[in-house]
Protein backbone atom coordinates (compact mmCIF):
# COMPACT_ATOMS: atom_id res chain seq x y z
CA UNK A 1 0.00 0.00 0.00
CA UNK A 2 1.44 3.26 -0.92
CA UNK A 3 2.26 5.48 1.96
CA UNK A 4 -0.17 8.68 2.42
CA UNK A 5 0.73 11.77 0.55
CA UNK A 6 1.36 15.39 2.30
CA UNK A 7 -1.67 16.51 0.99
CA UNK A 8 -3.91 13.54 2.35
CA UNK A 9 -1.91 14.05 5.91
CA UNK A 10 -2.88 17.62 5.37
CA UNK A 11 -6.75 16.42 4.74
CA UNK A 12 -6.47 14.12 7.69
CA UNK A 13 -5.58 16.67 10.03
CA UNK A 14 -8.16 18.99 8.97
CA UNK A 15 -10.87 16.36 10.01
CA UNK A 16 -9.17 15.51 12.64
CA UNK A 17 -9.54 19.21 14.04
CA UNK A 18 -13.25 20.03 12.52
CA UNK A 19 -14.29 16.66 14.24
CA UNK A 20 -12.83 17.54 17.66
CA UNK A 21 -13.38 20.89 17.64
CA UNK A 22 -17.09 20.74 16.70
CA UNK A 23 -18.14 17.38 17.48
CA UNK A 24 -21.09 17.99 20.51
CA UNK A 25 -22.46 21.17 18.06
CA UNK A 26 -22.77 19.20 14.99
CA UNK A 27 -24.14 16.19 16.97
CA UNK A 28 -27.01 19.22 18.39
CA UNK A 29 -27.30 20.93 15.31
CA UNK A 30 -26.19 18.49 11.51
CA UNK A 31 -28.07 21.22 9.72
CA UNK A 32 -26.84 24.08 10.83
CA UNK A 33 -23.42 23.11 10.37
CA UNK A 34 -24.32 21.73 7.28
CA UNK A 35 -24.98 25.45 6.41
CA UNK A 36 -21.78 26.34 8.18
CA UNK A 37 -20.03 24.41 5.88
CA UNK A 38 -21.72 25.11 2.93
CA UNK A 39 -21.09 28.84 3.53
CA UNK A 40 -17.10 27.78 4.44
CA UNK A 41 -16.66 26.46 1.25
CA UNK A 42 -17.59 29.79 -0.87
CA UNK A 43 -13.97 30.82 -0.98
CA UNK A 44 -10.88 30.44 0.97
CA UNK A 45 -11.71 33.37 3.35
CA UNK A 46 -14.97 32.23 4.31
CA UNK A 47 -13.22 28.84 5.30
CA UNK A 48 -10.65 30.77 7.02
CA UNK A 49 -13.38 32.43 8.63
CA UNK A 50 -14.50 29.61 9.96
CA UNK A 51 -11.36 27.24 10.61
CA UNK A 52 -10.29 29.24 14.07
CA UNK A 53 -9.78 25.66 15.66
CA UNK A 54 -7.40 25.20 12.73
CA UNK A 55 -5.46 27.67 13.22
CA UNK A 56 -4.99 27.22 16.64
CA UNK A 57 -4.02 23.62 16.00
CA UNK A 58 -1.40 24.82 13.83
CA UNK A 59 0.06 27.58 16.28
CA UNK A 60 0.41 24.86 18.69
CA UNK A 61 3.14 23.53 17.08
CA UNK A 62 4.86 26.98 16.22
CA UNK A 63 7.37 28.46 18.36
CA UNK A 64 6.73 32.59 18.36
CA UNK A 65 10.05 34.21 18.95
CA UNK A 66 7.77 37.14 20.36
CA UNK A 67 6.07 35.06 23.13
CA UNK A 68 7.82 35.48 26.61
CA UNK A 69 5.91 34.36 30.51
CA UNK A 70 3.89 37.39 29.99
CA UNK A 71 3.77 37.97 25.95
CA UNK A 72 1.98 34.85 25.88
CA UNK A 73 -1.02 35.63 28.73
CA UNK A 74 -2.75 38.61 27.73
CA UNK A 75 -6.50 39.38 26.35
CA UNK A 76 -7.15 38.86 22.80
CA UNK A 77 -9.49 38.76 20.44
CA UNK A 78 -8.66 35.08 19.42
CA UNK A 79 -10.20 35.30 15.73
CA UNK A 80 -8.66 38.61 14.31
CA UNK A 81 -9.30 39.12 10.51
CA UNK A 82 -10.40 41.84 8.11
CA UNK A 83 -14.21 41.73 8.63
CA UNK A 84 -14.25 41.24 12.65
CA UNK A 85 -14.09 45.14 12.82
CA UNK A 86 -17.32 47.62 12.87
CA UNK A 87 -19.15 50.01 15.18
CA UNK A 88 -20.96 49.98 18.14
CA UNK A 89 -22.57 52.83 20.58
CA UNK A 90 -20.68 52.63 23.69
CA UNK A 91 -21.85 52.75 27.36
CA UNK A 92 -21.10 56.99 27.21
CA UNK A 93 -23.41 56.84 24.13
CA UNK A 94 -20.61 57.95 21.55
CA UNK A 95 -20.44 56.03 17.94
CA UNK A 96 -17.16 53.93 18.17
CA UNK A 97 -15.12 51.98 15.09
CA UNK A 98 -13.72 49.11 16.53
CA UNK A 99 -13.21 45.71 17.06
CA UNK A 100 -15.90 43.38 17.28
CA UNK A 101 -17.22 39.57 17.69
CA UNK A 102 -15.49 38.77 21.02
CA UNK A 103 -17.06 34.74 21.15
CA UNK A 104 -13.79 33.40 20.57
CA UNK A 105 -11.72 35.85 22.66
CA UNK A 106 -9.11 34.06 25.98
CA UNK A 107 -5.71 34.66 26.33
CA UNK A 108 -2.74 34.16 24.60
CA UNK A 109 0.38 35.31 22.93
CA UNK A 110 -0.46 39.27 21.15
CA UNK A 111 1.43 38.33 18.09
CA UNK A 112 -1.42 35.45 17.37
CA UNK A 113 -4.18 38.59 16.73
CA UNK A 114 -1.43 39.97 14.55
CA UNK A 115 -0.71 36.90 12.58
CA UNK A 116 -4.41 35.71 12.00
CA UNK A 117 -5.47 39.19 10.67
CA UNK A 118 -2.22 39.61 8.29
CA UNK A 119 -3.26 36.11 7.36
CA UNK A 120 -6.67 37.45 6.10
CA UNK A 121 -5.52 40.42 4.96
CA UNK A 122 -3.31 38.27 2.56
CA UNK A 123 -6.61 35.93 1.52
CA UNK A 124 -8.65 38.96 0.78
CA UNK A 125 -5.63 40.56 -1.25
CA UNK A 126 -5.67 37.35 -3.25
CA UNK A 127 -9.04 37.37 -3.92
CA UNK A 128 -8.89 40.95 -5.04
CA UNK A 129 -6.23 40.01 -7.36
CA UNK A 130 -3.43 42.36 -5.71
CA UNK A 131 0.08 41.87 -5.92
CA UNK A 132 1.98 39.94 -3.18
CA UNK A 133 4.63 43.09 -3.21
CA UNK A 134 1.59 45.44 -2.81
CA UNK A 135 -0.12 42.66 -0.06
CA UNK A 136 3.10 42.89 1.72
CA UNK A 137 3.49 46.64 1.72
CA UNK A 138 -0.24 46.83 3.21
CA UNK A 139 0.76 44.43 5.96
CA UNK A 140 3.73 46.34 7.01
CA UNK A 141 1.50 49.25 6.91
CA UNK A 142 -1.27 47.56 9.53
CA UNK A 143 1.45 46.25 12.04
CA UNK A 144 3.57 49.67 12.23
CA UNK A 145 0.54 51.22 12.69
CA UNK A 146 -0.22 48.81 15.66
CA UNK A 147 3.31 49.14 17.24
CA UNK A 148 2.96 53.12 17.02
CA UNK A 149 -0.13 52.91 18.93
CA UNK A 150 1.01 50.74 21.41
CA UNK A 151 4.05 52.85 22.11
CA UNK A 152 1.03 55.99 22.56
CA UNK A 153 -0.02 53.69 24.85
CA UNK A 154 3.23 53.45 26.33
CA UNK A 155 3.97 57.33 26.79
CA UNK A 156 0.35 58.60 26.90
CA UNK A 157 -1.05 59.68 30.09
CA UNK A 158 -4.53 58.73 29.14
CA UNK A 159 -5.40 54.93 27.60
CA UNK A 160 -9.12 55.85 27.02
CA UNK A 161 -8.15 59.18 25.18
CA UNK A 162 -7.76 57.18 22.03
CA UNK A 163 -11.10 55.88 20.20
CA UNK A 164 -12.00 56.14 15.91
CA UNK A 165 -15.07 58.19 16.57
CA UNK A 166 -16.70 60.63 14.19
CA UNK A 167 -14.93 63.34 15.30
CA UNK A 168 -11.35 61.51 15.04
CA UNK A 169 -11.83 59.65 11.25
CA UNK A 170 -12.25 60.22 7.77
CA UNK A 171 -12.56 58.36 4.92
CA UNK A 172 -13.98 54.54 4.60
CA UNK A 173 -14.47 54.86 8.73
CA UNK A 174 -15.61 57.52 8.82
CA UNK A 175 -18.48 56.66 6.28
CA UNK A 176 -19.10 53.46 8.00
CA UNK A 177 -19.83 55.29 10.87
CA UNK A 178 -21.84 58.24 9.31
CA UNK A 179 -24.02 54.93 8.24
CA UNK A 180 -24.41 53.57 11.90
CA UNK A 181 -25.24 57.23 12.82
CA UNK A 182 -28.64 57.38 10.42
CA UNK A 183 -29.86 54.25 11.70
CA UNK A 184 -32.89 54.11 14.47
CA UNK A 185 -34.08 52.36 16.63
CA UNK A 186 -37.75 52.31 15.65
CA UNK A 187 -36.32 51.14 12.27
CA UNK A 188 -34.47 48.07 13.86
CA UNK A 189 -37.56 47.37 15.92
CA UNK A 190 -40.12 47.31 13.18
CA UNK A 191 -37.86 44.99 11.40
CA UNK A 192 -38.23 42.62 14.32
CA UNK A 193 -41.25 42.95 16.02
CA UNK A 194 -44.80 44.27 15.47
CA UNK A 195 -47.29 46.34 17.55
CA UNK A 196 -50.21 44.62 19.21
CA UNK A 197 -53.24 45.56 21.35
CA UNK A 198 -50.59 48.72 21.94
CA UNK A 199 -47.42 45.83 22.88
CA UNK A 200 -44.79 45.12 21.11
CA UNK A 201 -44.08 41.92 20.45
CA UNK A 202 -41.36 39.59 18.45
CA UNK A 203 -43.10 39.05 14.32
CA UNK A 204 -42.41 35.49 13.66
CA UNK A 205 -40.20 34.27 10.93
CA UNK A 206 -37.53 32.39 9.43
CA UNK A 207 -35.52 31.80 12.05
CA UNK A 208 -37.11 32.39 14.90
CA UNK A 209 -39.48 29.92 17.00
CA UNK A 210 -42.28 30.51 19.65
CA UNK A 211 -41.43 28.64 22.96
CA UNK A 212 -42.97 26.08 25.26
CA UNK A 213 -44.00 27.35 28.45
CA UNK A 214 -41.46 24.97 30.19
CA UNK A 215 -38.56 26.58 27.84
CA UNK A 216 -40.22 30.03 28.10
CA UNK A 217 -40.04 29.82 32.03
CA UNK A 218 -36.30 28.82 31.85
CA UNK A 219 -35.41 31.83 29.72
CA UNK A 220 -37.35 34.01 32.06
CA UNK A 221 -35.22 32.86 35.10
CA UNK A 222 -31.79 33.22 33.23
CA UNK A 223 -33.20 37.10 32.29
CA UNK A 224 -33.27 37.51 36.01
CA UNK A 225 -30.22 35.79 36.59
CA UNK A 226 -28.66 38.12 34.24
CA UNK A 227 -29.48 41.29 35.37
CA UNK A 228 -27.20 40.52 38.78
CA UNK A 229 -24.40 40.35 36.33
CA UNK A 230 -24.54 43.80 35.01
CA UNK A 231 -22.07 46.19 36.15
CA UNK A 232 -23.78 48.87 39.25
CA UNK A 233 -22.25 51.79 37.30
CA UNK A 234 -23.78 50.20 34.39
CA UNK A 235 -27.64 49.21 35.84
CA UNK A 236 -30.48 50.52 35.30
CA UNK A 237 -32.51 51.40 38.50
CA UNK A 238 -36.11 52.81 37.04
CA UNK A 239 -38.77 49.81 38.03
CA UNK A 240 -39.82 49.27 34.81
CA UNK A 241 -36.81 49.18 32.95
CA UNK A 242 -36.09 45.04 32.71
CA UNK A 243 -39.54 44.41 32.26
CA UNK A 244 -39.19 41.37 29.60
CA UNK A 245 -42.39 42.03 26.90
CA UNK A 246 -41.59 38.90 25.08
CA UNK A 247 -39.34 35.92 24.02
CA UNK A 248 -38.29 33.59 21.13
CA UNK A 249 -35.94 31.32 19.92
CA UNK A 250 -33.26 32.67 17.86
CA UNK A 251 -31.45 30.96 14.79
CA UNK A 252 -29.43 32.03 12.06
CA UNK A 253 -26.45 33.65 13.24
CA UNK A 254 -23.13 33.58 11.08
CA UNK A 255 -20.75 31.22 10.59
CA UNK A 256 -18.85 30.83 13.74
CA UNK A 257 -22.39 30.07 15.53
CA UNK A 258 -23.73 27.05 13.95
CA UNK A 259 -25.32 24.82 16.27
CA UNK A 260 -25.61 27.58 19.53
CA UNK A 261 -29.05 27.87 20.94
CA UNK A 262 -29.86 31.52 21.02
CA UNK A 263 -32.72 33.63 22.35
CA UNK A 264 -34.30 37.47 21.94
CA UNK A 265 -35.62 39.06 24.87
CA UNK A 266 -37.69 42.04 23.98
CA UNK A 267 -37.62 44.20 27.05
CA UNK A 268 -39.12 47.69 28.31
CA UNK A 269 -35.95 49.92 28.40
CA UNK A 270 -35.61 53.37 28.53
CA UNK A 271 -39.52 54.67 28.80
CA UNK A 272 -42.57 53.27 28.04
CA UNK A 273 -42.90 54.90 24.65
CA UNK A 274 -42.76 51.19 22.24
CA UNK A 275 -39.96 53.24 20.18
CA UNK A 276 -37.46 52.73 22.82
CA UNK A 277 -37.99 49.26 23.53
CA UNK A 278 -34.32 47.02 23.68
CA UNK A 279 -33.86 43.89 22.17
CA UNK A 280 -31.26 41.45 23.63
CA UNK A 281 -29.44 38.63 22.21
CA UNK A 282 -29.38 35.64 24.75
CA UNK A 283 -26.60 33.22 23.10
CA UNK A 284 -25.26 29.97 24.00
CA UNK A 285 -21.12 30.13 24.42
CA UNK A 286 -18.62 28.18 23.06
CA UNK A 287 -15.13 26.69 23.98
CA UNK A 288 -13.21 29.05 21.94
CA UNK A 289 -10.49 27.69 19.87
CA UNK A 290 -7.75 29.18 21.59
CA UNK A 291 -8.22 27.56 25.07
CA UNK A 292 -7.34 24.31 23.42
CA UNK A 293 -4.07 24.96 22.90
CA UNK A 294 -3.48 27.69 25.84
CA UNK A 295 -2.50 26.20 29.17
CA UNK A 296 -3.23 29.03 31.87
CA UNK A 297 -4.79 27.15 34.88
CA UNK A 298 -5.98 30.67 36.78
CA UNK A 299 -8.30 31.12 33.76
CA UNK A 300 -10.22 27.55 33.72
CA UNK A 301 -10.64 27.91 37.38
CA UNK A 302 -11.26 31.91 37.26
CA UNK A 303 -14.47 31.34 34.74
CA UNK A 304 -18.25 30.15 35.71
CA UNK A 305 -18.96 28.62 32.23
CA UNK A 306 -18.23 29.89 28.72
CA UNK A 307 -20.68 32.77 28.52
CA UNK A 308 -19.03 34.33 32.12
CA UNK A 309 -15.72 33.51 29.80
CA UNK A 310 -16.91 35.74 26.96
CA UNK A 311 -18.32 38.44 28.74
CA UNK A 312 -15.29 39.04 31.30
CA UNK A 313 -13.44 38.70 27.83
CA UNK A 314 -14.94 41.52 25.99
CA UNK A 315 -14.56 43.84 28.86
CA UNK A 316 -11.10 43.54 29.15
CA UNK A 317 -11.03 44.30 25.55
CA UNK A 318 -13.06 47.12 24.82
CA UNK A 319 -13.36 50.58 26.24
CA UNK A 320 -16.99 51.47 27.65
CA UNK A 321 -18.22 48.19 26.78
CA UNK A 322 -22.13 47.80 26.06
CA UNK A 323 -23.49 48.59 28.93
CA UNK A 324 -26.33 45.78 28.93
CA UNK A 325 -23.28 43.29 28.38
CA UNK A 326 -23.62 39.96 31.11
CA UNK A 327 -24.32 36.79 31.70
CA UNK A 328 -26.48 33.49 32.52
CA UNK A 329 -27.35 29.95 32.81
CA UNK A 330 -29.98 28.47 30.97
CA UNK A 331 -30.29 24.79 32.24
CA UNK A 332 -26.79 25.00 33.35
CA UNK A 333 -25.41 26.12 30.17
CA UNK A 334 -23.48 29.60 30.55
CA UNK A 335 -24.86 32.27 28.08
CA UNK A 336 -23.47 35.53 27.02
CA UNK A 337 -26.10 38.75 26.74
CA UNK A 338 -25.88 41.85 25.08
CA UNK A 339 -27.93 44.45 22.50
CA UNK A 340 -28.65 43.73 19.66
CA UNK A 341 -27.79 47.27 18.75
CA UNK A 342 -29.48 49.26 15.70
CA UNK A 343 -25.78 51.41 15.73
CA UNK A 344 -24.15 48.39 14.45
CA UNK A 345 -22.49 48.88 11.18
CA UNK A 346 -19.80 46.60 10.12
CA UNK A 347 -17.05 47.17 7.42
CA UNK A 348 -17.74 45.97 3.90
CA UNK A 349 -14.65 45.40 2.08
CA UNK A 350 -16.65 44.91 -1.23
CA UNK A 351 -16.14 48.15 -2.71
CA UNK A 352 -12.63 48.79 -0.92
CA UNK A 353 -10.29 47.37 -3.31
CA UNK A 354 -6.91 49.01 -4.54
CA UNK A 355 -4.30 49.45 -2.06
CA UNK A 356 -4.35 53.18 -2.31
CA UNK A 357 -7.75 53.03 -0.65
CA UNK A 358 -6.97 50.54 1.55
CA UNK A 359 -3.78 51.82 3.36
CA UNK A 360 -6.09 54.34 5.41
CA UNK A 361 -8.26 51.76 6.50
CA UNK A 362 -5.55 49.69 7.64
CA UNK A 363 -3.75 52.31 10.01
CA UNK A 364 -7.02 52.82 10.98
CA UNK A 365 -7.46 48.76 12.20
CA UNK A 366 -3.46 48.84 13.72
CA UNK A 367 -4.75 51.45 15.84
CA UNK A 368 -8.02 49.46 17.02
CA UNK A 369 -5.88 46.31 17.27
CA UNK A 370 -3.63 47.73 20.09
CA UNK A 371 -6.46 49.56 21.37
CA UNK A 372 -7.91 46.13 22.53
CA UNK A 373 -4.81 44.80 23.53
CA UNK A 374 -3.94 47.92 25.92
CA UNK A 375 -7.24 48.90 27.56
CA UNK A 376 -10.18 47.41 29.16
CA UNK A 377 -13.47 48.60 30.33
CA UNK A 378 -13.69 50.61 33.53
CA UNK A 379 -15.83 47.58 34.85
CA UNK A 380 -12.99 44.64 33.68
CA UNK A 381 -11.57 42.26 35.88
CA UNK A 382 -8.16 42.79 35.64
CA UNK A 383 -7.02 39.71 37.88
CA UNK A 384 -5.89 37.49 35.22
CA UNK A 385 -3.61 39.97 33.31
CA UNK A 386 -1.86 41.56 36.81
CA UNK A 387 0.84 43.91 34.47
CA UNK A 388 0.61 46.82 31.72
CA UNK A 389 0.19 44.71 28.60
CA UNK A 390 1.05 47.75 26.53
CA UNK A 391 4.79 47.55 28.33
CA UNK A 392 5.22 44.14 27.74
CA UNK A 393 4.15 44.33 24.15
CA UNK A 394 6.98 47.32 23.66
CA UNK A 395 9.66 45.68 25.45
CA UNK A 396 8.88 42.27 22.87
CA UNK A 397 9.10 44.45 19.92
CA UNK A 398 11.81 46.27 20.84
CA UNK A 399 13.34 49.60 19.71
CA UNK A 400 13.25 49.26 15.83
CA UNK A 401 10.06 46.85 14.93
CA UNK A 402 11.40 46.14 12.11
CA UNK A 403 12.33 42.46 12.57
CA UNK A 404 9.17 41.78 14.39
CA UNK A 405 7.54 43.49 11.13
CA UNK A 406 9.34 41.57 8.61
CA UNK A 407 8.57 37.59 10.75
CA UNK A 408 5.15 38.73 10.77
CA UNK A 409 5.03 39.28 7.55
CA UNK A 410 6.90 36.25 5.87
CA UNK A 411 5.06 33.68 8.37
CA UNK A 412 1.05 35.43 7.53
CA UNK A 413 1.98 35.02 4.06
CA UNK A 414 3.35 31.62 4.11
CA UNK A 415 0.39 31.20 6.21
CA UNK A 416 -2.31 32.26 3.56
CA UNK A 417 -0.79 30.12 1.06
CA UNK A 418 -1.34 27.34 3.30
CA UNK A 419 -5.08 28.32 3.84
CA UNK A 420 -5.90 28.24 0.47
CA UNK A 421 -4.61 24.82 -0.04
CA UNK A 422 -6.56 23.92 3.27
CA UNK A 423 -9.30 25.13 1.28
CA UNK A 424 -9.56 22.91 -1.55
CA UNK A 425 -8.83 19.79 0.44
CA UNK A 426 -11.24 20.79 2.61
CA UNK A 427 -14.18 21.65 -0.14
CA UNK A 428 -13.04 17.56 -1.54
CA UNK A 429 -13.32 16.13 1.98
CA UNK A 430 -17.02 17.77 2.30
CA UNK A 431 -18.22 17.10 -1.11
CA UNK A 432 -17.30 13.47 -0.39
CA UNK A 433 -18.48 13.22 3.09
CA UNK A 434 -15.58 12.37 4.89
CA UNK A 435 -16.51 15.00 7.57
CA UNK A 436 -17.66 12.92 10.42
CA UNK A 437 -21.15 14.66 12.21
CA UNK A 438 -22.34 16.26 8.66
CA UNK A 439 -22.91 14.94 5.60
CA UNK A 440 -22.96 17.22 2.22
CA UNK A 441 -26.36 16.11 1.05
Amino acid sequence: MAAPTKQAKRRDVIIEVFEEAFAELMAADPTGFRTKYRKMAGDPFAFYRGSACLFYADMKAFKDPWADDKTSRVWIHGDLHAENFGTYMNSHGVLVFDVNDFDEAYLGNFSWDLRRFVASLALMGWQKALPEDALRYLSRVYLQAYVNQVQQYVDGPADEDFALRLDTTEGVVHRVLQDARTSTRVGMLDSLSHVKDYERQFTEGSGVRRLKKSEEHDVYDAFLRYRETIPESKREHHDTFYVVKDVVGKAGFGVGSAGLPAYNVLIEGFNQALENDVVLSMKQGNVPALSRIVDVARARDYFEHEGHRTTVSQRALQVHADPFLGYTTVDGVGYVVDEMSPYESDLDWATITEPEDIEPVLIDLGRATAKIHCVSDEDSDQSLVEFQTEEVIAAAVGSDPSDFVAEIVDWSMAYAHTARDDYALFVDAFRAGRIGGVSAT
